[in-house]
Parts: C-alpha cells; sequence; structure tokens
C-alpha cells in the first residue's frame, strides 16, 4: 500500500464512522409516543444517569428499560422501548466494511465504541441481514464496547485500556470519531485521532492508500 501511515492499528468508533445513525430520529419517535407536556424532557434525555450508567455496564437493560419508561412516564414493554431505542439506528454502507477489509491487508483494524447491549444486538440484526455477518467480529480484529469495559469516551482511561490490550502505544494508532471529545480524549494519552465531520472523511484520509 502506497502512502500508509505509518501505524499498526485503525481504531474506528461505531455511530456516524461505521454505522449511520440519527440521535434526533429516535427522539422525535419518543415525541410521537408522548404527550405534549413531557416533550421538554426529550432533550434531556441522553443526559440522563440511567443512560449514563447503562452505557458502562453500571445498570442491565431491563434497569435501563424500566429507567426509560419511569423518564417519560409510560408503561411500554420491552420490544416498545427497543423499538424506539433502537430507531436512531439507521444502515451500514457496504463501502465502508469494504474499506475496512482492504485496510485490514495493511493493519490491524478495531472498534472502540460508546454502545449499549440493546444497540448492539439491533447493529448485528443489521449486519445479518444486509451484509450476511453475524457481528463484527470476522471483519475486525478489535471491539472495545464501553458497555464491556465499564469506562466511556472521552475518559482517558477508556484508551488507556485499549492500548493496554493492543500492546502498542499512542503513537502506532490512528482512531476514527464522530466527536470532537472524543477526538481530543484520545491525544491527551497520545493517540493520533481523526475528527469524521462527514461520510467522505475515512475515504479521503486513505484515499492513497
Amino acid at each position: 500500500m502506497n502512502n500508509a501511515p505509518d501505524v499498526d492499528f485503525l481504531i474506528f468508533d461505531l455511530g456516524n464512522v461505521i454505522v449511520d445513525i440519527d440521535y434526533q430520529k429516535a427522539l422525535n419517535r419518543i415525541k410521537e409516543e408522548v404527550s405534549s407536556d413531557l416533550h421538554e424532557k426529550l432533550n434531556g434525555f441522553y443526559l440522563t444517569d440511567f443512560h449514563k450508567d447503562y452505557e458502562v455496564g453500571r445498570i442491565n437493560s431491563a434497569e435501563f428499560r424500566q429507567g426509560v419508561r419511569d423518564y417519560f412516564q409510560q408503561e411500554w414493554n420491552d420490544e416498545k422501548v427497543d423499538e424506539l431505542w433502537n430507531s436512531l439506528l439507521l444502515k451500514i454502507p457496504v463501502e465502508r466494511l469494504k474499506l475496512i477489509s482492504k485496510l485490514r491487508e495493511k493493519f490491524q483494524v478495531g472498534i472502540l465504541s460508546n454502545t449499549n447491549l440493546i444497540h448492539i444486538n439491533a447493529v448485528n440484526k443489521i449486519l445479518q441481514n444486509d451484509h450476511g455477518l453475524q457481528n463484527f467480529d470476522p471483519i475486525f480484529d478489535w471491539v472495545f464496547l464501553s458497555h464491556e469495559m465499564g469506562v466511556a469516551k472521552p475518559s482517558a482511561e477508556i484508551y488507556e485500556k485499549m492500548l493496554v490490550d493492543l500492546g502498542t502505544s499512542g503513537d502506532r494508532v490512528v482512531f476514527f470519531d464522530d466527536l470532537i471529545a472524543n477526538v481530543e480524549g484520545a491525544k491527551e494519552v497520545g493517540i493520533q485521532a481523526v475528527h469524521v465531520t462527514g461520510p467522505e472523511v475515512i475515504f479521503d484520509y486513505f484515499k492513497n492508500v
């Protein structure tokens, strides 16, 4: 590969880097289901303690679902909560998976994502239905998920844990994320990091590779 970056590992966030997501779509779906006097609660949903706790595995899926019901004062069953919560997940473009496969010829590739079990199960269904894959294991060498690691980006601890597992130093890693806070967090521990501001960023980065 010509003009390949001088690193050993390429690590990718999931949301809006590998998987297309739309946070507002989920909020809009919830808005359709609740009375107007509860609409003001929508903007604070992603900032709730139970959401943050679920993302780092401090509570399980049943506790998260109950948190959603309590927060929005609804009696939704588990399937309804999951449907609303997963509505932010869109497609996994095949060209991104093809790029990963190409890059894997030269580098070790991985995922580092703030996520949760409900979302990962839904992403695996998208992978199965659209790409014939049960999960990301066949195409990535490493999969780091916040709810399994007990810590989330942009905490320095999650990047440090990843580097220990990779058995490397930050200068041997390039990390791609759509949130600037996560990019800056990676840089603070010495990882080379790229802010993914649109769908073409990763393709542009590797266009000469």
